[in-house]
């Protein structure tokens, strides 16, 4: 193992070889976690992404040993790296028509990505491999706790589609009848012909007991055709 990881921190041809495989390796478990959500940026834009930023970082170091008299800055082009990656991952993030967020999560992996890539670049084997941990126990296994977390909050974000407006109407009167706070009530016409209206909105659900009659109510009412927490 030592004598691999001086062959890495080393500059030559195998050096180079061993920098990108590992790069691309990266990209490759980063990329998996995403590629099973059916998220837009998968296996291919991560790997890309970390060899890129890999071989950018290579360059600096490569300047530097071909033009030791230059005045260069070997972490000029790894900062511009981090800043490019910004505009990739804004590309991964839209807004749904039920005002959903979508993407934060795989715009950060390509951020995330970019900058091993840049440690890889650079032969900082040890914190490339110690951050690849991280990030991958942040996607698989802190997700799951995210997901508990948030089935259990008492603040929600919810779609939903109506009958007609008296439905609206009838709802709000359950919510305000319950103590149930509902903010940002937005509501919006179906883009399909014949159809009711639609609202996206906050809820606060103060007690479990509060939280189990709204989904019971929302579940049964024949106003509601269809909901959704976001």
């Amino acid at each position: 193992m030592t004598a691999l990881l001086n062959v890495v921190h080393g500059w030559g041809p195998l050096s180079i070889f061993l920098r990108l495989f590992f790069a691309m390796a990266v990209g490759v478990l980063i990329g998996i976690n995403r590629e099973l959500k059916n998220r837009s940026a998968g296996i291919k834009t991560h790997v890309l992404v970390c060899i890129g930023a890999a071989l950018a970082m290579m360059t600096s170091e490569y300047i530097l040993h071909m033009f030791p008299d230059a005045r260069a800055d070997v972490n000029r082009i790894g900062a511009q790296v981090i800043s490019g990656v910004g505009f990739l991952g804004v590309g991964t993030i839209i807004v749904t028509g039920r005002k959903q967020v979508r993407g934060l999560t795989t715009a950060a992996g390509l951020w995330a990505c970019a900058c091993v890539g840049i440690a890889i670049g650079i032969g900082f084997v040890e914190g490339t491999v110690i951050a690849t941990g991280f990030i991958l126990f942040t996607l698989w296994v802190l997700d799951y706790f995210d997901r508990q977390f948030h089935q259990h909050t008492k603040y929600l974000d919810i779609y939903m589609e109506f009958i007609s407006n008296m439905g609206i109407e009838e709802f709000l009167i359950f919510c305000r009848k319950h103590g149930i706070r509902v903010d940002h009530f937005n509501i919006s016409e179906s883009h399909l012909t014949g159809e009711g209206p639609c609202a996206t909105f906050s809820a606060t659900l103060r007690t479990p007991e509060i939280r189990e009659a709204f989904f019971e109510h929302v579940h049964d009412n024949d106003n509601i055709k269809y909901y959704e927490v976001l």
